[in-house]
């Protein structure tokens, strides 16, 4: 039987020759928000046998809006001119379509990387205002966000929009919204974070999801019909009376409407307090929700690592496509060995490499 994994996939106007993406993982090594060599070796390696589509990491819409002081951007001609670097020799060298997800850290902006503990940052360690829906901190310890107005919430719209545009001008073939996570766009959706009073928020769904919505929509309307345009959304907030999987289809659904191509849909990370129940694929259950109640594409993600795994995710309709994360950080030539477990002849690698290719490999 021919591998699902391995039929080739449109993407809204992409065609893509698997359903394998890599999935958007912060690197933490860029320099005033701009990339560097690490994201050149980083990204065209990853770009020559990980998977069909290659999703750069969240790059942040400005300064304010990063994770951390070493997180990428996309904000002014520096962050644009330093990112075309990467883009032009992956599109040179490497075989996969390029993404890029657009991101605002909101609350959960100012922050120390991982490997530094992750935590708020110190006063001593340049920390800077942050801003989010509502004076909520993301957890103890952490600052206490800057209520956004309405010249914020202008703003902001406004820089997603202008990030976008640098992403079209860069050549990057999907663009993806970051509205999970935990991130600024989450934080409006959720009720646990989301306490406005007015048209932006409330315990109305429909208000919380109204921002998001609208930067959707900004950026629509300026970027090329060749250009799929997509969100990463959350299925739950694994907390009580946080987000849940019917809240998500109503966004998925409002999506939909305004045009999405496709919903990366993940979980958690909005409030300390979650309880998420980890397990191999503990995701898909939500990605298939999608697939059932909409007609756009889901891709699933969530300690998905093997070739089987994932090719028994298509084949059970619990995503369209597949994100992998860790396991092509493991292995950048994820997909040439996932066509070797599943039996794929894959009709070439890079020319450089050919050499190595099954068919011609010394035994």
């Amino acid at each position: 039987m021919a591998s699902k994994l391995f039929s080739d996939f449109k993407l809204g106007p992409v065609k893509l020759k698997n359903r394998i993406v890599v999935s958007p993982m912060c690197q933490y090594s860029a320099v005033q928000g701009q990339a560097n060599d690490w994201h050149l070796m980083h990204y065209g390696n990853l770009s020559i046998g990980a998977g069909g589509l290659l999703m750069f990491e969240a790059t942040h819409v400005s300064s304010q809006g990063r994770i951390t002081h070493d997180c990428l951007g996309l904000y002014d001609d520096e962050t644009e001119n330093t990112l075309r670097r990467v883009v032009d020799f992956c599109k040179e060298f490497g075989q996969a379509k390029l993404g890029i997800q657009l991101a605002h850290a909101g609350r959960k902006a100012s922050a120390k990387t991982p490997m530094q503990g992750g935590a708020s940052l110190n006063a001593d360690e340049k920390p800077w205002e942050t801003i989010a829906p509502s004076d909520l901190p993301f957890a103890d310890g952490w600052h206490t966000p800057k209520v956004m107005s309405v010249e914020d919430l202008d703003r902001v719209k406004l820089e997603f929009v202008a990030s976008a545009s640098r992403a079209v001008r860069l050549g990057f073939d999907v663009i993806e919204l970051h509205a999970a996570h935990g991130y600024l766009l989450n934080q409006f959706t959720s009720p646990l974070s989301n306490k406005r009073t007015d048209q932006y928020g409330g315990s109305d769904v429909f208000n919380r999801l109204k921002y998001p919505l609208e930067i959707f929509e900004a950026i629509k309307s300026v970027i090329p019909s060749d250009v799929a345009l997509g969100a990463r959304i959350s299925g739950s907030d694994w907390v009580e009376g946080g987000l849940d999987p019917e809240e998500m289809i109503i966004f998925a659904r409002e999506l939909e409407n305004r045009g999405c191509h496709f919903v990366d849909v993940t979980s958690g990370q909005l409030d300390a307090r979650q309880q998420i129940k980890l397990a191999p694929g503990f995701n898909l259950p939500f990605s298939k929700k999608v697939k059932i109640e909409t007609k756009m594409a889901a891709m699933g993600v969530g300690m998905i690592t093997t070739p089987i795994q994932a090719e028994e995710a298509i084949e059970t309709g619990s995503a369209d496509l597949i994100a992998i994360a860790r396991g092509a950080l493991d292995d950048p030539r994820w997909a040439w060995h996932a066509a070797k477990e599943l039996n794929v002849d894959l009709e070439s690698y890079t020319p450089n490499y050919q050499r190595c290719h099954p068919t011609v490999w010394k035994r």
